[in-house]
């Protein structure tokens, strides 16, 4: 289902060309073109947040770097192959030779709101919960740490999260501005301060 070489996450495969059966709508596209075995999008960064869910960081961030549109116009050669704004997020891409890598549907947003998503909820963590936030992340064992500035409502929360030791899956301890809290249930104050929050990740001891 994940096809590397063109850099497309396949929605089902083989498509729905020489069967009986009878799908649906989906069988009225050509062959790995959009629902029928081709990379629909929604459901590819779907396939992503299912993987940060199983505590996979390596595969999540490289699968999200595979659906980054930025990624698909690198070269001139990756250009002509996906003919389409490398700033913009396809809804589909093509998945059958000679076409494999080539974008379609530009600038469909149902598709773009789910990688800011996948990205900043799943992978990095962050996930607002009622009046309470949390950050929980699901990334690769590369990193070493990074930061995120975030504003809701007037306060201001300065995170950073580090991973020295490359000893993920786990948080080991997080503080708020300087106390230790919960790391899966951190208060809301709208109180327009800057607080602090520093997440380390590895094993509780």
């Amino acid at each position: 289902m994940i096809a590397r070489q063109s850099k497309v996450i396949l929605l089902l495969t083989p498509p729905f060309d020489k069967s009986d059966q009878d799908p649906g709508d989906i069988k009225g596209y050509p062959p790995s073109i959009r629902e029928n075995g081709g990379q629909y999008t929604h459901a590819a960064v779907w396939v992503v947040m299912a993987i940060a869910k199983l505590g996979s960081g390596d595969e999540a961030s490289e699968l999200f770097h595979m659906i980054n549109p930025i990624n698909h116009s690198r070269t001139t050669a990756e250009m002509t192959r996906y003919r389409l704004e490398p700033y913009v997020l396809a809804g589909d891409v093509y998945a059958r030779p000679p076409h494999a890598g080539r974008g379609g549907w530009s600038w469909y947003t149902g598709s773009a709101g789910w990688p800011y998503r996948a990205g900043l909820e799943n992978i990095l963590g962050l996930r607002r919960r009622g009046d309470t936030f949390m950050v929980d992340p699901c990334v690769p064992a590369s990193w070493a740490e990074y930061s995120i500035e975030w504003r809701h409502g007037s306060p201001r929360y300065d995170i950073k999260v580090t991973d020295a030791d490359r000893v993920w899956p786990g948080v080991a301890r997080a503080e708020l501005d300087g106390a230790a809290v919960n790391h899966l249930s951190m208060p809301l104050v709208d109180d327009g301060a800057t607080h602090v929050v520093r997440i380390r990740l590895g094993r509780r001891v």
